[in-house]
């Protein structure tokens, strides 16, 4: 796990949501109810699905795992100086053709890919234009798995509402025995608190996530494609590694090697 943003956050969110319960002299299993939690989870999920396609679900549930785990996105691109820094070096000293046994070093499939091209004596603009497309697909593709998150954020609270009312419907038909109206009470309104708490500690926080991860992986995208515009046209090593610092949106740690 290269960066556990989202496990810390909503970890922690939990824990101090349960210790303010505990404080407050609550019982933490009191809140770990099947009904409710069936109700607004499941419902939540499903209302989802049905606001898109199949395949927006699949895709969606890929990214929560990619938003869970982090990656190499993470550095905005600037893992990736010292490549293409490299290959830049090696092409400008022995002709693209020479790059092609370096490339198992390269850890980015993008770069690799743009690069391969530029090897194959594919057309400058033609390679951007490939490039770029596979930038937006992918951009567009990560908003749609954000959305998805947001929209059931959007949806969650609502469905806990709707618990609630029919805990309190059965409440009304238990009127006549008072020993279990408190109780009963006190089940109806899990529904809400689980519909409230799983929109902003859990769904809310995921479609944040894969939106941020979205635009560092895009930005480190857009350095590979800029670095292989810069290899093709022979430019000098250390004035690529000065431009590609520039595109990139966080400061990196390796940057500093390319030099």
């Amino acid at each position: 796990m290269k960066d556990p943003a989202t496990v810390i956050g909503i970890g922690l969110g939990l824990v101090v949501i349960v210790a303010a319960n505990v404080l407050e002299g609550g019982n933490p299993m009191s809140l770990l109810l099947l009904p409710p939690m069936l109700l607004v989870f499941g419902t939540t999920i499903l209302v989802t699905v049905a606001g898109g396609t199949i395949a927006d679900a699949k895709q969606s549930m890929k990214a929560a795992v990619r938003a869970f785990k982090g990656g190499d996105e993470s550095t905005g691109g600037g893992d990736l100086v010292p490549h293409v820094v490299k290959l830049a070096d090696r092409a400008r000293r022995e002709g693209l053709l020479a790059l092609e046994d370096g490339l198992a070093d390269v850890p980015e499939p993008f770069l690799v890919k743009g690069v391969t091209m530029a090897i194959d004596g594919t057309d400058p603009e033609e390679v951007r234009e490939i490039l770029e497309a596979e930038i937006d697909a992918k951009r567009r593709t990560d908003a749609q798995s954000a959305k998805f998150f947001k929209d059931a954020g959007a949806y969650a609270p609502t469905i806990g509402i709707i618990g609630t009312v029919m805990g309190l419907v059965h409440v009304l038909e238990s009127l006549a025995d008072p020993a279990e109206l408190g109780h009963l009470i006190a089940a109806a309104f899990v529904a809400t608190l689980w519909g409230v708490m799983s929109a902003n500690v859990l769904w809310l926080p995921l479609g944040s996530r894969i939106k941020r991860l979205s635009d560092l992986e895009c930005a480190r995208m857009e350095v590979a494609l800029e670095g292989v515009a810069a290899i093709q046209s022979g430019a000098n090593p250390r004035l690529i590694a000065e431009k590609l610092r520039s595109l990139m949106p966080m400061p990196a740690g390796t940057d500093s090697e390319a030099a």
